[in-house]
């Protein structure tokens, strides 16, 4: 059953064990991202963040857009500079650090047109899905906007430099293959089984051990960030590797390989 927040405008349900999925439904403004949904995806992320009941979060839209991105349109005369700071700050970067922080993986099922802060938003995710033919854009070139330094950090860690200039100084939508080509994405799917594959993706992954889970994610997201670790970094880095030897995780994945069966994680 869904949970409504955001005044309706998005849903969280439970489509398989341990996935959690929360919808954007905006439809109206193409589910553009305002005030409301930021805020309730800052809330409500780090919440399911307790035990290993969630271990996989989906992220979707409701057809037949994924997002359209900010909601600009909403932007009063009278107060456009203030209004349009307060947009673009902190509900916006609240919402994704809940989304980068979060200590799971993280899933964008990209369902249709995917633009602005609806396509940073989804590569803040660790893996996209994307319908065939949904189109990804960034079109800050066509409305006068500078980018956030943090966002563009995102499509350089994801894309490269070439194609983070094509994207943010064309402006052009890119077709869903192409996305996959450049990396952008990761798996492009018939329109009609995007709803059905993103939740197979995020059942799978969250199949998968707690323990080599949260800790590979955190790895790779350090070193990502930090090219080069700090003596403190790498002796954390270590030991966290260390801890799954006594882990009880570990144990019971080689032995359910020995014995050719599903594991038991305890989260342990």
């Amino acid at each position: 059953m869904d949970e409504l927040l955001a005044g309706g405008k998005l849903h969280l349900d439970r489509p398989a064990e341990a996935v959690a999925r929360l919808r954007i439904s905006n439809p109206e403004r193409r589910n553009a991202l305002d005030h409301e949904i930021l805020d309730a995806l800052a809330a409500v992320i780090p919440q399911l963040d307790r035990g290993i009941d969630t271990r996989c979060l989906l992220i979707t839209g409701a057809p037949p857009v994924f997002s359209a991105g900010y909601d600009i349109a909403t932007i009063a005369d009278e107060n456009f500079e203030r209004d349009a700071e307060s947009l673009v700050g902190h509900p916006f970067h609240a919402a994704m650090e809940a989304i980068s922080h979060h200590p799971w993986p993280t899933v964008a099922a990209i369902n249709g047109h995917c633009l602005g802060g609806g396509l940073e938003l989804a590569i803040t995710c660790d893996l996209r899905i994307c319908a065939a033919g949904a189109k990804l854009g960034m079109p800050p070139a066509k409305l006068g906007l500078i980018y956030g330094h943090t966002g563009l950090r995102k499509f350089l860690d994801t894309i490269g430099l070439a194609r983070t200039k094509e994207l943010f100084l064309t402006g052009r939508n890119l077709e869903a293959e192409r996305a996959e080509r450049i990396g952008l994405v990761n798996y492009v799917v018939d329109d009609d089984r995007l709803g059905h594959e993103s939740v197979q993706l995020a059942a799978a992954i969250a199949a998968n051990a707690p323990l080599s889970m949260r800790g590979n994610k955190h790895a790779i997201d350090l070193l990502n960030s930090s090219p080069v670790l700090s003596d403190q970094q790498e002796a954390a880095l270590i030991a966290l590797r260390e801890s799954c030897f006594s882990s009880e995780d570990l144990r019971e994945g080689i032995k359910a390989f020995a014995e050719k069966r599903r594991p038991e994680w305890s989260g342990r």
